[in-house]
């Protein structure tokens, strides 16, 4: 499994952004820009919770189980496995879902901030581009903790064919 490039979430963030603040402009053109929820910043917040604490949950287990502690419950492959995919799907989702709410609130910063309901809506589009943010650095701590280690030890005879 290929591990997440910082790169590539930023390129998703801006290209969603960018298109949504496009999108927001076209839209609003015509009087009826739809809201930002309320529920999007608490639902990013909610995932990043349950990444990090799969994350901090995994690195005890794994600790434990590199200490040989007795009765350490440990890790099955698969379950890990499952943890990264999860990781990686929630970062590439909060990265798009990020830059599409951080170029509707771009806009509301730009052109609408004199409404109050506008404001409002600025401010819940600003705090899904900080959850978004928590997601994305909560599945790259997930993805870490469950990283395997390379076989770079100077110790070991190098494997032959």
């Amino acid at each position: 499994m290929k591990q997440l490039r910082l790169g590539v979430l930023a390129g998703i963030f801006v290209v969603a952004g960018v298109l949504s603040w496009a999108g927001a402009r076209l839209w609003n053109g015509y009087g009826t820009l739809p809201g930002v929820p309320l529920a999007a910043p608490i639902v990013l917040a909610a995932i990043a919770a349950v990444l990090l604490a799969t994350a901090l949950s995994l690195r005890a287990r794994l600790k434990a189980q590199r200490e040989r502690r007795p009765g350490a419950k440990g890790v099955e492959p698969l379950m890990a496995a499952r943890a990264v995919v999860f990781a990686q799907a929630s970062a590439l989702v909060a990265a798009l879902v990020a830059g599409m709410y951080g170029g509707v609130g771009l806009f509301l910063v730009l052109e609408a901030l004199e409404v109050p309901a506008r404001r409002a809506q600025a401010w819940y589009a600003g705090f899904s581009v900080l959850a978004g943010a928590a997601v994305v650095a909560a599945a790259l701590f997930l993805e870490h903790v469950c990283k395997l280690p390379e076989d770079d030890d100077p110790g070991k005879a190098p494997a032959r064919a």
